[in-house]
């Protein structure tokens, strides 16, 4: 017999086997290994089988058997070997995605970890996935998030973009969140407004797999009874995969994935993998949303309380106003009756003395500052007025003509003009005629102590939306907004009295907050000032 192959030698050298490679060399010297790794495939080992058959060697037979079932036994230990590998693979990435998901409060990151791991090579390795997510009301499946490639050119990009990095899941999903998030939402648009279900329909593919809680994988969709023609349009894919997300009895929504480019088939595996990812998804989704409406009520809560603390400050300051109300409201009576009787003993004397009466110049002095102090006691009563208004419906229109006409001489004194551009079809309002007119006119005096000589005043109303707007425009103001914003409320501490724009601006903007309205000043970019009245159409109490 002439035997080729070198089984036989329990040593030998490079030249006695052509099969062993450069760093094999161990095998030299390792019969069993060499027996195993390289002689069951040799083919010079199974021509000496042959030889050994044909010479009527009783082993041959044996041999044969022996090598056939050990080469069958190595090609399924390396099967075995490459299932565990993968499995191990699979292991790892479920691992990583469930630590991710479980230590985050974040629904766009919960939501850019899921579908990053759907698409991802290091992940499950489909090409496009299509969130949808249930209604509050529970009553609607709508589309919320897309992901993947529209077109090859895109694909490979993307595929591309991996291979260049080597990111793990949770660095690609914080990538993916920063600089991918709107921007997929944005490109898959069309397709996440046409994929709205209601949650009664039995009958949609969709509804099924949440209702039966499995996943349904669809094949050749535009010929599936199943499946409708509009539907399948929508994703323009023959064969999906759907995969509900469920937390309980809590339905989350639904996944949609699919190999949109490649067209590979999915697997019964695939199924497997998405399946067993699935569950974690829906946790962390309905704790995401959780963790986001828990947040959304504190700040509810944060935001009444700040309302509730803010109510008690101002009731405690309205008592301690309406206190320093009844107070000056009883002085003011008490001064007006001398100093009228005082003003009026001036004037008379006045009238009666001579053209060159020395005593002339001092009664004029004593009369002007009488007038100053009934100016003084107009404010003090007209504050404590507005802690008590008489409310009425009235038109504001014809209130704002009043209040001009009655400032006429300071109008031609100031040198400037007055305009009206005053609304049609303003309707009457439910105020206190006196309060609201003392602001007016306070705000017509205020404009008019701080402008330059010139021009004219604008006064306007219009109104929209149950608001009525009163517009005091002045081109030459010169009111700073500072000014505004630094003046505490009147007579919270010494200021000068009888000074419209120093203590009537305060008062003005006590009795509108009041009432529920307000009081603005602004500098418009043109220059000057602008006075904004805010009156609620308030209905009778």
């Amino acid at each position: 017999m002439n035997l080729q192959c070198c089984w036989r030698k329990d040593t030998i050298s490079i030249e006695d086997c052509p099969f062993i490679e450069p760093g094999e060399e161990s095998l030299l010297v390792s019969y069993d290994r060499r027996i195993v790794e390289k002689c069951l495939t040799c083919p010079r080992f199974a021509s000496d089988l042959n030889e050994m058959d044909s010479a009527g060697v009783p082993s041959a037979t044996l041999l044969k058997v022996l090598s056939t079932e050990l080469l069958d036994l190595r090609v399924r230990l390396e099967s075995m070997d490459g299932f565990l590998n993968s499995k191990t693979r699979e292991i790892r990435f479920l691992h990583e995605l469930s630590t991710v998901l479980q230590t985050s409060m974040d629904l766009d990151e919960v939501l850019s970890v899921a579908m990053t791991a759907i698409t991802a090579g290091k992940g499950f390795g489909m090409n496009r996935a299509f969130l949808l997510m249930c209604d509050k009301d529970q009553q609607y499946l709508r589309g919320y998030l897309g992901v993947g490639p529209r077109t090859i050119e895109e694909a490979w990009h993307i595929w591309q973009e991996v291979e260049q990095t080597d990111l793990t899941l949770k660095e690609m999903a914080h990538y993916f969140q920063k600089n991918k998030l709107f921007s997929e939402k944005v490109k898959f648009q069309d397709i996440l407004e046409r994929l709205t279900v209601a949650l009664d329909d039995h009958d949609h593919i969709l509804t099924r797999s949440l209702y039966e809680k499995r996943p349904i994988l669809v094949v050749e969709a535009f010929n599936n009874p199943l499946v409708s023609r509009e539907f399948a349009e929508i994703l323009g894919v023959d064969s999906f995969l759907i995969m509900p997300l469920i937390s309980g009895n809590r339905k989350i929504g639904v996944m949609i994935a699919d190999n949109f480019i490649t067209q590979r088939a999915i697997t019964h595996q695939d199924i497997q993998s998405i399946e067993t990812f699935a569950f974690p998804v829906a946790f962390a989704l309905v704790r995401a949303s959780l963790y986001e409406q828990l947040h959304e009520e504190v700040e509810k809560l944060t935001l009444a309380n700040r309302k509730l603390q803010e109510q008690q400050e101002l009731i405690v300051k309205m008592e301690k106003m309406a206190l320093v109300g009844r107070i000056t409201s009883s002085i003011a009576h008490s001064i007006r009756n001398p100093l009228m009787v005082i003003g009026g003993f001036a004037r008379s004397l006045l009238k009666s003395a001579d053209v060159d009466d020395p005593k002339k110049e001092y009664l004029s002095s004593i009369i002007q500052e009488v007038r100053q102090l009934e100016d003084v006691l107009v404010e003090i009563l007209n504050y404590s007025d507005s802690l008590y208004p008489v409310k009425d419906r009235w038109d504001l229109n014809q209130l704002l003509e009043d209040s001009c006409r009655d400032l006429q001489e300071k109008f031609a004194a100031a040198d400037c003009g007055c305009r009206f551009e005053l609304a049609d079809d303003l309707p009457t309002v439910f105020i206190d005629y006196k309060q609201i007119s003392y602001c007016v006119r306070t705000l017509l005096v205020a404009s008019l102590e701080n402008r330059s000589p010139g021009g004219e005043i604008v006064v306007s109303s219009r109104w929209w939306d149950n608001v009525v707007m009163l517009e005091i425009d002045d081109p030459h103001g010169n009111l700073t907004e500072d000014t505004w914003e630094t003046m505490s409320p009147p007579f919270s501490s010494t200021q000068e009295l009888g000074v419209a724009g120093v203590v009537g601006l305060p008062i003005c903007r006590t009795i509108l907050e009041k009432s529920g309205n307000s009081l603005t000043v602004e500098r418009p970019q043109g220059g000057g000032m602008q006075y904004i009245i805010k009156l609620n159409l308030q209905k009778e109490d």
